[in-house]
């Protein structure tokens, strides 16, 4: 039954895993800091629009082909992984570009999908389909319920990583700071992707 007790504790839920450190955050950092709030606005767009998508499937069952296959997660960690080191890789002298429109902010779709290899996002979505769904409700009001809280503290909570290192932005205003920046943040990316594959 959905109440405010439900509500509440699915909130704190919500906002502890968003708020925290994981690949969607260190990647929305950098984003923030290489081209701004603005310009990021489609990544901070995509992250809830592809993870509320990804706990609806949960919700109607896919849950069940990890539970089949436990082996997929394995696949998925190590996609994750690679994908952070390319974009490592990528962060390595893109301070330092005369031209800045030579890179460009993770796309809307991109920032979706990426939920789809990302462990922290599936982790979140399984654990609110066993532990914070409202069984005694029809299966669409629940998914509405659990998909909507979702939204609701997700944006906001990510968005102050992206803000974060949209504000830190002002202090790259040198060759060797923005070296240090470039490696610094590589080696963010790096180390979440070992987190998450030694998880």
């Amino acid at each position: 039954m959905i109440n405010f007790a439900l509500f509440s504790a699915l909130s704190t839920f919500y906002f502890t895993m968003f708020i925290t450190p994981g690949p969607n955050n260190a990647m929305l950092t950098a984003s923030g800091m290489k081209f701004g709030f603005i310009r990021t606005l489609p990544h901070l767009i995509g992250i809830p629009l592809g993870h509320i998508f990804q706990i609806a499937l949960v919700c109607f069952g896919l849950a069940n082909l990890f539970l089949l296959y436990p082996q997929i997660q394995i696949y998925m960690k190590i996609l994750c992984f690679l994908y952070l080191l390319y974009l490592s890789w990528k962060m390595i002298g893109s301070f330092s570009l005369d031209k800045k429109e030579s890179g460009r902010p993770l796309k809307l779709y991109e920032a979706s999908l990426f939920q789809f290899i990302n462990p922290k996002a599936w982790s979140i979505a399984i654990a609110v389909a066993s532990g914070f769904f409202p069984t005694e409700e029809n299966i669409f009001i629940g998914v509405a319920f659990v998909t909507i809280t979702a939204a609701v503290i997700c944006f906001p909570s990510i968005s102050l990583w992206a803000l974060f290192g949209s504000g830190l932005r002002t202090f790259i205003n040198n060759q060797k700071t923005k070296k240090i920046t470039e490696y610094f943040l590589a080696l963010l990316l790096v180390l979440t992707g070992l987190f998450i594959l030694i998880k």
